[in-house]
């Protein structure tokens, strides 16, 4: 399980940030400064670094600078809303692997960070299951006993959401910064719309409402779907 060292002064975005991680198999450390930053980081102790660049104590920049002057080769992606052609060329000529302003969006935050980490992460599982239901992450197709399911890209993010994590119950607010991103509105019904579409393709007992909490992937039901078109 890698872990993964998040430095970011916004306490919102950076629980966001490791509640999104958690969620998706990771071991998140959050601070909230440069310096205590670049102290962890230093430790060796983790396998990559989501790095903001105005953080109080250090900067971001002058973090990353110590790092790679150190001899340091943790894998960093810089999280920040300093988007200028002039501060991206600038942090990736000063070590960082990735660069991603904000506003964003989780799912591409995640994709990121594995793509940095592919190297570490053989074990990485390419299918996940749950009863007949079936997750390819390559090809990014599901299948319900042996038969493939047409799932849009916000639907497969669901349902893998549910797979990474089977019997847990998971929130309306976990899932929804997780497939719609940070930004997207709290008060929505998305969420519950696109379960309905989930049990709509996936079988109707599959996703268990869990009354006041959220919502629960089921053990190994064997319900069939119904057959619609993508949304």
């Amino acid at each position: 399980m890698s872990r993964i060292l998040i430095a970011e002064d916004e306490k919102l975005i950076a629980s966001f940030v490791a509640k999104g991680l958690r969620a998706s198999g990771f071991t998140p450390t959050t601070v909230g400064d440069g310096q205590t930053a670049l102290d962890h980081a230093l430790t060796g102790d983790f396998d990559l670094l989501v790095l903001d660049l105005g953080l109080p104590a250090l900067d971001g920049f002058t973090v990353l600078s110590r790092l790679r002057s150190a001899g340091s080769t943790i894998p960093i992606v810089i999280l920040t809303a300093k988007d200028s052609i002039e501060d991206t060329v600038a942090g990736l000529d000063g070590g960082a692997d990735d660069y991603i302003p904000k506003p964003f969006r989780f799912e591409e935050l995640l994709a990121r960070i594995r793509l940095r980490l592919r190297d570490d992460r053989s074990a990485e599982p390419t299918m996940l299951q749950c009863g007949d239901l079936v997750l390819d992450l390559r090809t990014r197709r599901a299948a319900v006993a042996g038969k493939v399911v047409e799932l849009t890209a916000r639907e497969f993010l669901l349902a893998e959401m549910f797979l990474r994590n089977p019997g847990q119950v998971l929130t309306r607010e976990q899932l929804l910064s997780h497939v719609w991103g940070y930004y997207f509105d709290p008060g929505s019904n998305i969420v519950d719309v696109y379960v309905r579409y989930l049990r709509q393709k996936l079988g109707t007992e599959r996703i268990e409402t869990v009354r006041g909490m959220g919502y629960r992937l089921a053990p190994g039901t064997d319900d069939p779907p119904a057959t619609t078109t993508a949304h």
